[in-house]
């Protein structure tokens, strides 16, 4: 058995429903440590749902103090998983890492596990191989990105900011394969902006609408037009801006009552292309030209990011390439992920990691044979940036 799937197997073992951490952060910290990494436990959060989070740094050597420009990567995940779902429908026990058909069984074995076991032992391998690397190698690890997101990553980064941190290259370990590890990596993800709207109306009988005011009535005009609307066209990296309504509430379940409000949720998922102010302010104009009485709630779930093709997107590029012969294709679609507070300290992000066909699905799972490929992808990218690195410092001498 490879280091790396053995330690895959360690971690499935621990539970760790968000924001439960398991003991993985204690895990990871003891294997660290004698790396020269000096390892910060930053939890934070409320008594009833305290969150794990580690801050791990390895500072390069002494004898490169004295040189300019010395960059850090960061290694970027998440410990926690979400629910198993009925256990009765898994084939084996959801935490009990098991082998069936060259497959690995387990909740987060693919998201994501199996990513932060390959980060380690590349960098242990690494770190083997060049001891004294010309770039500096962290980690930054929650157990709150499945859930609100609210007191993990989030808060890690702005501590990191107020001390002033310098953080130069990230790279996150979500499950953004296709069909085979390397296939595509995310390098940016759009913002996403909600809204919860309230259209007040006038309650009734249905027989006498003339003593009522229908706020679905009033509101469908005005909701039809915000979903015919083009909010931008995106550009080379983005798709257009999408605004979708997720649920519609309305009505005191009589069908003879006209209700006096309506509620709709909807979300914006948006581009560079767009501002969260902007938005806000085209959804406002469209609904007050339709002279609607209405309350309305925003959440900024996070800006959009972008890593244009430069140092980093070059350095993974090369490894996957030399390590599976794919020529990888960048995208920006899906989900959100942590990569959206990382970005706000750190100027190049990119998310890498297995297939994502079965993540937060029941009998999840990753294929054995793609586990050895990403631990060398990881760590021929950290070969290809400390490769760089003693370029410029050549080209500077």
């Amino acid at each position: 058995m490879s280091r790396t799937l053995h330690l895959a197997e360690q971690l499935i073992s621990l539970p760790s429903i968000t924001p439960e951490d398991g003991g993985c952060l204690e895990l990871l910290a003891d294997r660290l440590s004698p790396l020269g990494f000096e390892c910060e436990r930053m939890d934070s959060g409320p008594d009833d749902f305290r969150v794990s989070n580690l801050w791990a740094k390895r500072p390069v050597a002494l004898i490169h103090k004295s040189l300019p420009a010395i960059k850090t990567v960061v290694f970027a995940g998440h410990t926690d998983v979400v629910p198993t779902g009925p256990l009765a429908q898994w084939s084996s026990d959801p935490f009990v890492p098991t082998h069936k058909d060259g497959k690995l069984f387990g909740r987060g074995a693919s998201d994501m596990k199996t990513s932060i076991a390959a980060f380690v032992v590349a960098v242990e391998e690494f770190l083997a191989a060049t001891p004294d690397p010309l770039v500096a190698v962290a980690f930054l690890l929650t157990s709150d990105e499945e859930g609100p997101s609210v007191d993990g990553t989030k808060v890690v980064v702005e501590q990191l900011k107020a001390r002033g941190e310098t953080l130069d290259y990230c790279i996150v370990g979500e499950p953004t394969s296709v069909e085979k590890t390397g296939d595509m990596i995310k390098n940016g993800r759009r913002g996403t902006l909600s809204g919860k709207l309230t259209v007040r109306g006038i309650q009734g009988h249905i027989a006498y609408p003339q003593l009522a005011r229908n706020p679905i009535h009033q509101a469908l005009p005005a909701l039809a037009e915000l979903a015919a609307t083009a909010w931008d066209q995106g550009n080379a990296f983005f798709p257009p801006t999408s605004w979708q309504i997720s649920n519609i509430h309305s009505g005191t379940g009589a069908t003879n009552v006209i209700p006096g409000d309506m509620v709709v949720d909807f979300n914006f998922r948006f581009s560079t292309e767009s501002t969260a102010e902007g938005l806000q302010q085209s959804v406002h104009a469209v609904l007050d030209r339709h002279a609607l009485e209405y309350d309305l709630r925003w959440t900024l779930g996070g800006q959009p990011f972008l890593t244009t093709p430069g140092e980093l997107v070059h350095a993974v590029q090369q490894a996957i390439k030399a390590e599976t012969g794919i020529i990888t294709e960048l995208s920006t679609t899906g989900g959100t992920s942590d990569g959206r507070f990382i970005a706000q300290v750190c100027p190049q992000v990119i998310e890498l990691g297995p297939p994502n066909a079965t993540i937060h699905k029941i009998d999840e799972h990753v294929v054995v044979a793609d586990i050895e490929p990403l631990k060398n992808i990881y760590r021929r990218t950290l070969e290809n940036l400390h490769a760089q690195a003693l370029a410029s410092v050549a080209v500077s001498a």
